[in-house]
């Protein structure tokens, strides 16, 4: 620091706080079956036919009219998936990895193509549309809920079922992960082609709904009550008894109601499990708070690892959770019935700092104030404190 007994100007470096950015969360990765032999749009320059994308391997797409440049058109060979993505985007969605499989409910070809989006860290909803095969479905819920990510949620398809109750809807599949939600029933829709009415899974389509909510109201708000475009009926019409049945074991039902295909409920797989959180965008704003904390103090491996850095990211996050609380996603009054951050010597003893760590307890009120939900970033500091 400068000495200022003498008349003059000086020059002092103060250190700057870093900003906490909020990631994106509607995101989505989309598998599907394509045929090899499916039939491909033809190049602008009339020189041949576009070529369809490689098996198991993602592709970015934005739009519809991309997608029928590395998957094909609506067509037999894609149905499906085809009817999916497009229901994503008619939703409200903006951004998709899509990639192909010879066999959906092949559990070990999508698990080829789940370890592909392991490396694509934008991705935050996963949904395979049409697999009803509980090994399959599963492997979504496991790539979601695994300790490496836990920045994902997991959107299923229900069975087929012509009668209401769990076991009908849920079919083999056991899991009671907080991050995956089951939508039923199958939805109708036009297909382009035929002009036939056919009934597609739901799934593509709520991932859709997702994003809409996610850049409208915010992943705070529950994705329900929303109306879903593009679906012109439903496979089986649920009436509010037999939904009732289902709702509280994590099966959110897509109704009609005066005269709109609604969906019509937001519980995780979880719901009614103790420790579970039982609600869709509670699980997601967490996702959403965990990773945008983490990546916003991956600065911290560069810093010494003494009190300097302990109050920099206790700044830098009681900032972001600030603004969080502004804009209505956590509970109370007060910043401190909302959220606590804590990173000083308590969270950081002398084993944790000889371990290389540094570790900040967060806690928020995403359901009621003071009611806090807790859990910890811990990142590796590259240089230790003097």
């Amino acid at each position: 620091m400068p000495d200022y007994a003498a008349p003059g100007v000086y020059v002092e470096e103060q250190p700057i706080t870093p900003t906490i950015v909020g990631v994106g969360t509607s995101t989505a990765g989309l598998i599907g079956e394509v045929a090899d032999n499916v039939t491909m749009p033809e190049l602008p320059d009339g020189s041949g036919d576009y070529v369809v994308a490689a098996m198991h391997e993602p592709v970015l797409v934005t739009n519809f009219d991309q997608f029928k440049r590395h998957f094909g058109d609506f067509q037999a060979g894609n149905g499906t998936l085809a009817h999916s993505v497009y229901g994503f985007f008619n939703n409200g969605g903006s951004a998709c990895w899509v990639a192909r499989v010879a066999d959906l409910d092949d559990d070990n070809e999508v698990k080829e193509v789940l370890v592909a989006f392991e490396a694509i860290d934008e991705i935050a909803i996963v949904a395979a549309p049409g697999a009803l095969d509980a090994a399959v479905q599963l492997a979504l819920i496991e790539h979601c809920d695994q300790a490496s990510l836990q920045d994902r949620f997991a959107i299923l398809d229900g069975q087929q079922a012509t009668t209401v109750t769990v076991a009908d809807i849920k079919g083999t599949l056991a899991s009671t992960s907080d991050y995956a939600a089951m939508y039923f029933p199958f939805v109708q829709v036009s297909d382009p082609i035929t002009g036939d009415l056919i009934f597609i899974p739901p799934s593509g389509l709520m991932a859709g709904v997702y994003a809409r909510v996610d850049a409208t109201r915010g992943v705070h708000k529950a994705p329900a009550n929303v109306p879903l475009r593009g679906a012109l009926g439903l496979q089986y019409q649920t009436s509010k008894n037999e939904q009732a049945l289902v709702n509280k074991q994590g099966i959110n039902v897509i109704r009609r109601l005066n005269g709109s295909i609604l969906v019509w409920g937001a519980r995780t797989l979880g719901s009614g499990t103790a420790g579970r959180i039982e609600y869709i965008n509670v699980r997601r704003l967490m996702n959403f708070l965990r990773e945008s904390i983490d990546e916003g103090t991956q600065n911290a491996v560069f810093e010494p690892n003494s009190n300097p850095l302990w109050a920099t990211i206790t700044r830098s996050v009681t900032a972001f959770l600030t603004r969080v609380w502004r804009d209505g996603a956590l509970f109370g009054t007060q910043p401190e019935q909302a959220f606590f951050v804590r990173c000083d010597e308590s969270t950081n003893p002398p084993d944790v700092r000889d371990a290389g760590m540094v570790v900040t307890e967060i806690g928020v009120a995403p359901v009621k104030p003071a009611e806090f939900v807790i859990f910890r970033i811990a990142q590796f500091a590259e240089i230790p404190a003097a």
